[in-house]
């Protein structure tokens, strides 16, 4: 299975970066491709809600776009990576995200598996809901169909990270992938 693993932290080293680091090593052994896209670090641009793609065409912003459209139509899974930022996802991959836009039909249409791996610093039990009822539902607009999620709370350093569970969790969650 090809997966493409984006990141969207500032942070290349990370927590929820090493995470991902551990995700990627398991799904690996368990024989996949990983092709990762750094959102945080590509030139990127927001939407401008121009709809001159029309949902089906091409984005009138010329920028690193077309790579990580190209990389998600070539995959069978999207894994989305971010620090928790004010209880959501960070910029950097959410406005990866927004424009999926250009080419929604295309991307909704080939059912992508998808997971969320996300680090945090708090660890109420509270503290990923709302960015877990945001990958939820986009999972649902576009039928992505969730394969897990990593939840880190308590992650606020990599060391933190790292005594957390949460890397051996993620190892598992890519180990345990089937195509």
């Amino acid at each position: 299975m090809r997966i493409a693993v984006i990141e969207g932290s500032p942070h290349r080293h990370g927590s929820s970066n090493l995470l991902a680091e551990s995700f990627i090593r398991g799904a690996e052994e368990a024989g996949h491709e990983i092709r990762t896209f750094d959102a945080a670090h590509s030139d990127f641009h927001p939407c401008i809600g121009c709809d001159r793609c029309g949902m089906n065409g091409e984005c009138a912003i010329k920028d690193d776009m077309p790579k990580v459209r190209d990389l998600l139509l070539d995959s069978d899974m999207v894994v989305f990576v971010t620090p928790l930022y004010y209880f959501g996802m960070s910029a950097q991959l959410k406005m990866v995200i927004d424009r999926f836009y250009s080419y929604t039909t295309r991307l909704s249409g080939k059912h992508l598996r998808s997971a969320l791996i996300a680090a945090a610093w708090d660890s109420n039990d509270w503290t990923m809901n709302d960015l877990e009822n945001h990958y939820q539902t986009l999972c649902r607009y576009m039928n992505f169909r969730d394969e897990g999620m990593i939840l880190g709370t308590g992650c606020g350093t990599p060391q933190m990270t790292e005594r957390s569970g949460f890397c051996e969790r993620a190892y598992q969650l890519g180990r345990s992938l089937r195509d």
